[in-house]
């Protein structure tokens, strides 16, 4: 016979009630009641039904996690951490791809399939702060990325001007001097791309130097293939670059594709970073130098202040809500100096 919240309660001394407030997690519970109760469910081998569990709470057990693109490395990696931290709350998550489209990003929040799970985890790029309206919803909701478009929705970002800089910086203190931008932003200045050219422009500007525009590589799109086209387009005006920026990882070993092709050493001829720290780039030879935002920190956040949501309801009117920005990390690797 499978076991049953009356027999923890039974071996662990107290309530049915209690049982089920420490399984469901919910607060008012005294430490050491809780370790009696986790106690007695390991002992016994007891296993919540989540189908019940969902009658009873009104609630399925799952939440929406809407990203851009999955074939992108970081949002990958990102979802399989959100996965991962939800799976530690006990929720299930059903993935949406948006293609950064804002009639996608739309759909995502009104949707018949959003109405399956119990609250979304959405990263834009297509709403802007025009949009706002859109965003009063009446189920929990977390942003993630850079648009903070509604100050009642919690929101976690990541610190792209200060990881750009710190590349920016640590290129810098190399010697080198003749910097090229691969990547560029969206004209209104407010997604990932234009805070990480700030970083960069900042870097420049504190060891006095400019930045030559000719040293940019235009790559509207973050891909291997257009990190190799914007860093052809540079090394093609006959400038000469030591150093280059990627505005993510991918740019980057598109532009290191490019420079190898083009009988450049990295790092002996120009040192390369990026952004991102994806898994593909710690294997590359050399090995990618980048800025690691800690996404299990993103994912684990966001997963959190949306279970809280879903837990103690909206946030207060009289209060704003969360806003967290990860701190990030400069890994250097073999892509910009050579060990020793």
């Amino acid at each position: 016979m499978p076991v049953t919240m009356r027999d923890v309660a039974r071996v662990a001394g107290v309530s049915v009630k209690t049982v089920s407030n420490v399984v469901n997690d919910f607060a008012h519970v005294s430490p050491t009641t809780r370790e009696r109760v986790r106690a007695a469910i390991d002992e016994l081998g007891y296993q919540m039904n989540f189908t019940a569990r969902s009658l009873s709470l009104g609630r399925t057990g799952m939440i929406t996690l809407a990203v851009p693109e999955l074939r992108l490395p970081y949002f990958a990696e990102l979802s399989d951490a959100v996965i991962d931290a939800a799976g530690a709350q006990g929720y299930t998550v059903l993935i949406e791809q948006t293609g950064g489209s804002r009639d996608r990003e739309l759909e995502v929040l009104t949707s018949a399939r959003r109405r399956m799970t119990d609250g979304l985890i959405l990263s834009p790029l297509g709403l802007r702060a025009g949009d706002a309206p859109v965003l009063e919803v009446d189920f929990p909701m977390v942003l993630l990325g850079e648009r903070a478009l509604h100050g009642r929705v919690p929101h976690v970002a990541m610190a792209n001007v200060d990881g750009a800089r710190a590349a920016t910086e640590h290129l810098l203190g190399l010697g080198r001097r003749r910097l090229a931008l691969i990547g560029t932003f969206d004209r209104e200045g407010v997604g990932a791309g234009a805070l990480r050219t700030r970083g960069f422009l900042e870097a420049l500007e504190g060891a006095g130097l400019e930045h030559d525009p000719h040293r940019t590589g235009e790559a509207l799109a973050w891909t291997r293939a257009t990190g190799a086209e914007a860093m052809r387009a540079v090394l093609d005006r006959g400038l000469e670059v030591d150093g280059v920026v990627a505005l993510n990882d991918v740019l980057a070993l598109g532009a290191m594709s490019v420079l190898h092709d083009r009988g450049l050493r990295v790092p002996d001829d120009v040192a390369v970073t990026g952004f991102d720290d994806i898994e593909e780039g710690r294997f590359t030879r050399p090995s990618l130098t980048t800025v690691d935002p800690d996404r299990e920190l993103i994912a684990r956040t966001a997963v959190d202040l949306l279970v809280d949501r879903l837990r103690n309801g909206p946030v207060p009117a009289d209060q704003p809500a969360p806003e967290v920005v990860a701190d990030c990390v400069l890994r250097v690797r073999a892509s910009s100096t050579r060990p020793g």
